[in-house]
């Protein structure tokens, strides 16, 4: 499998490269201070044509594929993970089912304005009670006089705060688990459809991650996203694409972790020399260096499984990035606070942000034990 990038997945990269040291880098500590969400950033990624990477021009998208979309993900990571987080989800979370599952209608109503950033997106599968097991979904979405009402709450979403329009699982069929779930599309400002809670969080500080609450909220018939009861598969193929871009993201933090520790190392001065001239310091930048290459690989190969319809493969292949990618981020980010000393300590250096940050990587769009799930049953069904 040949990873060389492509003059138009090169020229991105060192966009978003100059982009995060230029304009994320040196603001991430004041948005992980002040929990504000970056609207400056976002806008200017909207611009760049980030936050509709992979989705044709006929919606106004930027029509690259997903291997470029992994390359935005990271490298605006690198710059601010929260930014790197909005990104994410906006791109592989709320608008993949619309474009892959939603009527031309709502392609036409809502995908054209998430794909330039004019608006912002977000997905609701997590509950109080359903987290990765999809089945214990307790909303429900009942169809009366030719329109669907929803009752519920959805917690931990990101993007939840600042979107103008939520993909939603619902259950319509009670009784039969998963095979009785089916998705939406609310719309902000719809009657009955609030924003709850405001979640105080370790990391990822500036990204929005709330409640979305729904009290007969009446939404037209038409906003049934792809089938009564396609629920749980639409959701299985949306995170797929989901788990690369957090896998993405990952790799962003542990790089920017590295790179802060590379240059202390340089600058530090201990027993009358840098401290990168130390053995022990030099074997724990090889390990992190050699981690993080290691995990943009299994990236690269997943993102560029993504859209082949080998749907088995890139979903062995998105489990293994997401897995080892996640808990790659946790151990490099550990090793430059360990660099640093006393220094990676405390809040005036960013990696104690960088160790906060990569902790919810091994979490959301499925958690490590799910991913090795998703493995084995898929390394076991090949034999």
């Amino acid at each position: 499998m040949d990873f060389t990038l492509s003059e138009e997945q090169q020229m991105l990269k060192d966009t978003l490269r100059k982009f995060a040291e230029e304009d994320l880098k040196p603001k991430a500590e004041h948005y992980d201070r002040t929990h504000e969400f970056p609207f400056e950033h976002v806008k200017k990624l909207g611009e760049m044509g980030v936050m509709g990477v992979v989705y044709p021009e006929k919606y106004n998208g930027a029509g690259m594929d997903y291997l470029s979309y992994a390359i935005a993900v990271e490298e605006v990571s690198r710059g601010d993970a929260s930014a790197g987080v909005i990104v994410s989800a906006h791109n592989s979370l709320c608008l993949s089912p619309i474009y892959y599952f939603a009527s031309e209608e709502l392609k036409q109503k809502y995908l054209t304005r998430l794909t330039t950033g004019e608006w912002i997106g977000c997905f609701g599968i997590t509950e109080p009670e359903a987290g990765s097991d999809a089945s214990g979904t307790k909303t429900t979405a009942e169809l009366k006089n030719g329109k669907w009402v929803l009752n519920g709450t959805k917690n931990f979403i990101t993007n939840g705060g600042v979107a103008q329009v939520a993909v939603v699982t619902a259950v319509t069929d009670k009784g039969i688990g998963h095979k009785g779930l089916s998705f939406f599309l609310v719309e902000k400002g719809t009657p009955g459809f609030s924003v709850g809670k405001t979640e105080d969080k370790l990391g990822i500080c500036a990204s929005s991650t709330t409640e979305l609450v729904f009290d007969n909220c009446e939404i037209p018939e038409s906003h049934l996203v792809g089938k009564r009861g396609e629920g749980f598969k639409i959701a299985m193929h949306t995170l797929d694409g989901g788990r690369v871009g957090i896998a993405a993201q990952a790799v962003g933090i542990a790089q920017a972790a590295l790179d802060a520790a590379i240059v202390y190392a340089k600058d530090r001065k201990q027993f009358g020399k840098s401290i990168a001239d130390f053995q022990a310091i030099q074997w724990m930048i090889a390990d992190m260096s050699t981690e993080i290459e290691a995990a943009r690989l299994l990236v690269y190969q997943a993102a560029m499984l993504i859209g082949t319809g080998e749907r088995q493969r890139y979903s062995k292949y998105a489990a293994m990035a997401k897995l080892y990618a996640s808990e790659m981020s946790h151990r490099v980010t550990h090793k430059a606070i360990q660099i640093f000393g006393g220094y990676g300590y405390v809040k005036d250096y960013p990696v104690e942000r960088h160790y906060r940050d990569a902790r919810i990587t091994e979490i959301y769009e499925g958690t490590s034990e799910i991913q090795r799930l998703v493995i084995a049953s898929n390394v076991i069904r090949e034999y």
